[in-house]
């Protein structure tokens, strides 16, 4: 509750804007450095595999000399398993503060790989149904997937600048033991943004493409619909000219007249018909 988290902010200190920030689900993922603290606000993604949505909760980490606290706000991201896993680690968790740190942002980076890893799943499936032989309307889907991957975006291009910062060692209050580790978490921040920019520029193709093709369809059904048209045309024609009632017209009081016409018009038509199944058309 808010009363908990000001109590706990008034024992350690900390600032009051950093605890409106972690109770605010809309703020950016970000890491700050102050003297001897760090403040950090991630973004944690879920994927529920009924809806294929991804799910988007919040945690916040204060890291002191003695003391490592968290605020997660959301379902997703559950940090009950890393106490016990740091324990059974005694030389991972005589690291300090900064072990702990890195085990909870350990955890949301892999829960990004997760998301990344099914997105990528339901695009080659989506790209299977927009070039199947099959005629399929896509476009919805296809948007829905780009929203999917945006909520990844937002939660991981903002840690871009910080993972720069671990990679290059800029971060020069990482103990020597745990630098490699944070270069390794840097590493896979960056992997899962660059993996998130592909997927949004291959489903911008996928889309395009679903476009084209539903437009070669219709046009495809156009040229059918006019086909079918041409050929109805010409019974059409013939009848309307004998149904105007005029005495004198040719082969009109001939005995085969009717059966005549009626074969002229299956004849015409048959062409027809060769004619625009030749030319694809039908």
């Amino acid at each position: 509750s808010r009363e908990e988290i000001d109590l706990v902010a008034s024992v350690f200190g900390i600032d009051a804007l950093q605890v409106d920030d972690s109770l605010s689900i809309r703020q950016r993922a970000h890491l700050e450095v102050r003297d001897d603290r760090v403040f950090a606000v991630v973004k944690v993604l879920g994927y529920i595999e009924e809806t294929s949505d991804v799910e988007t909760a919040q945690i916040a980490v204060w890291v002191g000399h003695s003391y490592v606290l968290t605020v997660r706000i959301g379902d997703v991201g559950d940090l009950t398993g890393l106490r016990a896993a740091l324990e059974t680690d005694p030389a991972q968790l005589a690291l300090g503060p900064l072990a702990v740190l890195h085990g909870v942002l350990d955890i949301v980076v892999d829960g990004y790989q997760v998301v990344v890893d099914e997105l990528a799943i339901d695009i080659s499936q989506v790209e299977e149904r927009v070039f199947s032989p099959e005629r399929t309307d896509d476009a919805a889907l296809i948007y829905k997937l780009k929203r999917e991957n945006l909520e990844v975006r937002r939660a991981v291009d903002p840690l871009r600048t910080t993972a720069l910062r671990l990679l290059d060692h800029e971060l020069v209050e990482v103990p020597t033991d745990l630098r490699p580790y944070f270069h390794d978490l840097g590493d896979h921040i960056l992997r899962v943004s660059d993996l998130s920019a592909q997927h949004d520029v291959l489903l911008g193709t996928v889309l395009e493409a679903a476009r084209s093709r539903q437009a070669v369809q219709q046009n495809d059904d156009m040229r059918k619909i006019s086909a079918w048209v041409a050929i109805a045309a010409v019974p059409t024609m013939i009848a309307g000219i004998y149904g105007m009632n005029f005495d004198f017209m040719p082969e009109l009081h001939w005995e085969l007249g009717y059966y005549g016409v009626l074969a002229l018009m299956l004849t015409v038509c048959f062409l027809l018909y060769r004619a625009f199944k030749r030319s694809g058309w039908l």
